[in-house]
């Protein structure tokens, strides 16, 4: 047999058994129980050695072919039952994905959240839609928040023209860095310099610790999550990551081209508060709500751009009554962009 015809037959059959693999999943229970299941994905691994995602699920009591895809954000992981709860009413399949590095998915040789372009996250996307798509669902919603906002809205341009999702959902997106005062206009280019030869240097991004206060139920929050998995104050991060957003929000201010429906969601104004008040329930203390909207204007199709009155960064752990006005605004544009 030609030696080259042999390997190329090898490699094709090594693909396809990546692709039946990543199209399949063996669920356990999951760490929040109340049959919500997770299933741990081998990736192939990177500078820092393996890598898993973790795709969590829970399926309606009556079949559906309808599903949602949560991309958390920064510093964060899935742990939002309510959402959840909200979305299988609907009649919607619930998926989430932890992302590589993240909570469920973080491995003991890894640091958290350690990435050095945000593309590496479109494989751990890439095999759940796989998997949501062999599991029976024709019709998905992408949802990202924060930092996973800016992540799906780059993957959704990436797939233009061969999508398996049918609409885009953005939960206050990190479409731009908030600094301490000055350091982006001074340092920010100097430090993506250098991250291209010590993309391991740490940074702290000076990310409001009452924000963590105000969500977390031991503080001022009515929310139970891991501390471990989401800490009060977000650790540094390193000028490898710093480059990689910095990176994904200059092709977003260059136009990125989504084919599919569009809805931005972000709070009504930013706050920055330096001790604690209630008034940290009224505003998004991480990002500046005003270039969020601005940056939201690059995106090339179909868009729609919300403030929500009230809104806190992520917008479905307000308070009570604001979060009733976010789902209504979600589910009655989700009926009329998904067909």
């Amino acid at each position: 047999m030609n030696m080259k015809f042999f390997y190329s037959l090898f490699f094709l059959t090594i693909v396809a058994l990546t692709h039946s693999a990543f199209a399949q999943a063996t669920y356990f229970t999951d760490i929040l129980g109340k049959e919500f299941k997770q299933a741990t994905i081998v990736q192939p691994g990177d500078y820092e050695g393996s890598v898993t995602c973790t795709i969590i699920r829970k399926t309606t009591p009556e079949k559906s072919t309808k599903a949602v895809l949560y991309v958390h954000g920064f510093n964060d992981y899935f742990f939002q039952e309510e959402m959840a709860e909200r979305f299988l009413k609907e009649g919607y399949n619930f998926y989430a994905v932890d992302l590589r590095k993240y909570g469920r998915s973080w491995l003991a040789h890894q640091k958290f959240n350690n990435v050095r372009d945000l593309s590496e996250y479109f494989a751990d996307i890439d095999t759940t839609l796989s998997i949501i798509h062999n599991e029976g669902n024709t019709k998905v919603l992408l949802m990202g928040h924060s930092l996973g906002g800016l992540v799906v809205s780059m993957y959704a341009d990436a797939n233009s023209g061969k999508e398996r999702f049918d609409a885009v959902l953005l939960n206050s997106p990190m479409f731009a860095l908030e600094f301490k005062s000055g350091l982006k206009k001074t340092a920010l280019p100097l430090m993506i310099k250098r991250a291209e030869k010590h993309p391991e240097t740490l940074i702290d991004l000076g990310l409001n610790p009452l924000y963590g206060e105000s969500l977390h139920k031991d503080f001022h929050g009515e929310w139970s999550y891991s501390l471990g998995f989401k800490p009060l104050i977000a650790p540094p991060v390193n000028f490898g990551w710093l480059r990689a957003v910095n990176i994904g929000q200059e092709k977003l201010a260059q136009g990125l081209q989504i084919n599919k429906p569009v809805l931005v969601l972000h709070a009504a104004k930013s706050i920055d508060e330096k001790k604690w008040s209630d008034a940290m329930f009224s505003g998004d203390a991480i990002l500046n709500v005003s270039e969020v909207a601005r940056q939201a204007q690059n995106i090339v199709g179909q868009y729609s751009i919300q403030s929500v009155p009230g809104g806190m960064h992520d917008l479905v752990l307000s308070r009570k009554p604001v979060r009733e006005e976010v789902y209504s605004t979600i589910f009655n544009w989700a009926k009329r962009a998904i067909k």
